[in-house]
């Protein structure tokens, strides 16, 4: 059996129909806001964490200045002659007379499957100098640390130190 709609009827089906689709965008569109604007917070927050990484080129070359050069460890016969000619180019950098370097044996490191190398150096220089090598010293790509290290003033020549160091490095 059909019945006809009358105009009315017809009227509030439409009405129906339009309130059904706005309360589904309602609903929906919503959820969509919310989303959007916690997206969009989270933006802001990664640009701002990005401008703050974001340097200029000569605050980031000041920075990189700071940071100590390390090169990896090499194997012992290798490594013992980089570090011991970089030192040695170090001290006459600055101006240090030194007597040649001793290579001490090789111990066991701290560092599983590392050897830890020493080099002794004595040498006579100023106290200035002493500083410069010092003040110099971390931008040797090999060294570990200083495991020991001795500044005596010459009674007889109070501007002359002798300078005793031992220097270390890692190797495999």
């Amino acid at each position: 059996m059909t019945t006809k709609l009358s105009a009315k009827d017809i009227k509030t089906l439409k009405m129906g129909a339009i309130g059904a689709v706005v309360i589904l965008l309602f609903v929906f569109g919503s959820k969509w806001r919310d989303s959007w604007g916690q997206a969009r917070t989270k933006r802001s927050e990664l640009d701002a964490k990005l401008d703050a990484i974001d340097v200029d080129k000569a605050r980031q070359a000041g920075l990189a200045a700071l940071v100590p050069v390390f090169e990896m460890p090499r194997p012992e016969d290798e490594q013992k002659f980089l570090f011991r000619d970089k030192l040695t180019e170090q001290l006459s950098k600055a101006g240090i007379r030194n007597d040649p370097l001793q290579l001490q044996p090789a111990r066991k490191s701290s560092q599983p499957g590392y050897k830890l190398l020493l080099v002794k150096c004595t040498a006579k220089c100023r106290f200035p100098q002493a500083l410069d090598f010092l003040a110099r010293l971390n931008e040797n790509p090999y060294l570990v640390g200083i495991e020991e290290f001795r500044i005596k003033v010459d009674p007889k020549k109070r501007e002359e130190v002798d300078l005793e160091f031992t220097a270390s490095t890692l190797a495999k």
